[in-house]
């Protein structure tokens, strides 16, 4: 049997302009990077589409300033990050009106995740909104999820996990 590697690789990255038809190119480029047979394609690429479509929202994105999106895969995870400008009035967070008709978006991405988080750079320097989704499917008799191999204490690639 192979031993997994806990040190998630690098499997696409890209710099998307703060304009609404970034998020359907965030979406190709995740279902691209993993491939349509991946067992999370269809849970990261909703992520990325979910984390994009916030930085362009609720960050202080312009059509002229980058927006990061990043994926990295271990066997057992892959994870998701998003680095926009950040914004001086707002933090990504989870709406608590679940009859909301919008702003659901975080909440789906900690359903379909087993770890989020947001990192900030500093005044100026922007943040990363992230999330660890389950690369292969749990096998059905175990109930309790298993903890992400190659993270401190939960957490993600360096972030700290925000909910």
């Amino acid at each position: 049997m192979k031993a997994a590697s806990a040190e998630p690789k690098v499997i696409g990255s890209i710099h998307l302009v703060g304009i609404r038809e970034s998020v359907s190119h965030a979406r190709s480029e995740v279902r691209r990077w993993l491939g349509d047979d991946h067992s999370s394609v269809d849970d990261a690429v909703l992520a990325a589409s979910e984390f994009v479509t916030n930085a362009l929202r609720h960050s202080d994105a312009r059509p002229y300033d980058f927006i990061s999106l990043t994926v990295t895969a271990t066997e057992e995870m892959v994870y998701v990050e998003v680095r926009d400008p950040g914004s001086a009035f707002s933090s990504p967070h989870i709406r608590q009106e679940p009859e909301a008709e919008d702003g659901r978006g975080l909440l789906i991405v900690r359903e379909i995740s087993q770890d989020w988080g947001i990192r900030e750079h500093g005044r100026g320097l922007g943040r990363t909104v992230w999330c660890a989704i389950r690369a292969v499917p749990s096998s059905p008799d175990s109930s309790a999820p298993e903890p992400v191999s190659g993270t401190a204490g939960g957490r993600g690639p360096g972030g700290t996990r925000n909910q």
